[in-house]
């Protein structure tokens, strides 16, 4: 190797050298946080954070998707958060959840409808029944100070033993009333009550404005995680409320929509190939050969499928009586014993023929064997008249 070549392969290598010393010399080691937001488990379950913070707290917390843990829940020891919709609830089911509570439970409910003063009701069965009403809020608005945010309007609780009371971020549109005096005591905000808490039987009952305030994030601010926790404190807690869980269609147009569109077409190919025909097509058959029988015959299925077999019967018989009327006038009024003997005379057939023949229809549709003897009964005593 030339001299020259070796000088500059080393002036590289120091030069390389020196650059990455300079740059370990500048580098600075950090820690860098990617969020990627709400795990599967939170986007399904908006109550994940307080079922969490209730398990800290010590108490047995479980999650029910319909009334039907009713049957085997105890009363006595047990809450029931109701935080799911239930416009679809029933009387009798409003009547399970109320002779559980008077058996010793905890039912906190959170109320859905407006109580309508023409009707006297609001449309909840369950609010109705506990005879507490939720309005809209008189909010008036207040001309705001200049450049001062205003403060939000949090619904205080005084407790017991305690000086300051506990702040709550419930949503201030709407107010609880209780206009026959029945609950033990209730939480306000500046206008507005937002929860109010009943005795019932042997257990309570509580009833809140809204329960967003317990969703992710909001259950960690002020007190509201507190205040979960004070409601249903020495008891075992079970959430109701459906969870938004993908279907198995949704999932499938997510994650493998190419697949789905393949399918498709392959399902429009198959059901193409199916209806293709395998021959040449039939020619209609030629109006001149179709005979006078033929006309008879498609005209007797139509009265039998439009009319049916008691309509055609009947006329049958309205013809023999007017042809034995013919025969032998004053028919009409004679008893049906004196006819059916006039037309064993006139037709020289057996009464058993004549019977079977003018007796009373069945409601019961007939076999095509029984339809047919009894259509040529008919039709041989009009031809022997």
């Amino acid at each position: 190797m030339s001299r020259p070549l070796v000088w500059i392969g080393a002036l590289l290598a120091c030069l390389l050298g020196a650059g990455a010393f300079y740059a370990w010399q500048k580098a600075i080691p950090y820690d860098e946080v990617v969020d990627r937001g709400p795990s599967p488990q939170a986007r399904q379950n908006p109550y994940l954070a307080a079922e969490y913070f209730l398990r800290e707290q010590g108490l047995a917390v479980a999650h029910a998707n319909s009334l039907e843990r009713l049957s085997n829940l105890p009363a006595k020891g047990n809450s029931l958060l109701l935080l799911g919709e239930r416009s679809n609830m029933t009387p009798r089911q409003v009547d399970q959840l109320l002779g559980w509570a008077k058996s010793g439970g905890h039912l906190l409910v959170v109320a859905e409808a407006l109580w309508d003063e023409e009707t006297s009701k609001s449309g909840d069965l369950l609010l109705d029944r506990l005879n507490i009403h939720q309005l809209m809020s008189d909010v008036f608005d207040e001309p705001a100070a200049p450049r001062k945010k205003k403060a939000p309007d949090l619904t205080k609780l005084y407790v017991d033993n305690e000086t300051a009371p506990a702040y709550f971020s419930f949503d201030t549109a709407f107010n609880l009333t209780d206009p026959k005096h029945v609950a033990q005591f209730s939480a306000n905000s500046a206008k507005s009550s937002h929860l109010m808490q009943r005795d019932l039987g042997d257990g309570t009952v509580t009833i809140v404005t809204d329960s967003d305030l317990w969703k992710t994030p909001a259950i960690g601010r002020h007190d509201n995680a507190w205040l979960l926790w004070y409601l249903n404190q020495g008891t075992d807690v079970t959430l109701l409320f459906n969870r938004d869980v993908d279907n198995l269609l949704t999932l499938l147009l997510r994650y493998f929509p190419q697949a789905l569109v393949a399918l498709v077409a392959l399902i429009t190919l198959a059901l193409w190939q199916a209806g293709m025909r395998q021959g040449p097509i039939q020619a209609p058959a030629p109006k001149a050969r179709r005979q006078l029988q033929e006309h008879l015959k498609a005209s007797a299925d139509f009265l039998l499928r439009r009319s049916g077999q008691g309509a055609l019967l009947q006329a049958l018989q309205r013809d023999v009586q007017r042809a034995a009327r013919r025969r032998h006038p004053g028919f009409e009024h004679l008893e049906t014993a004196e006819q059916w003997q006039v037309l064993e005379r006139l037709t020289r057939q057996p009464s058993h023929i004549i019977i079977q023949a003018l007796g009373p229809l069945t409601v019961k549709r007939l076999s095509s064997a029984d339809f047919s003897r009894q259509v040529a009964c008919l039709q041989t005593l009009r031809n022997a008249l």
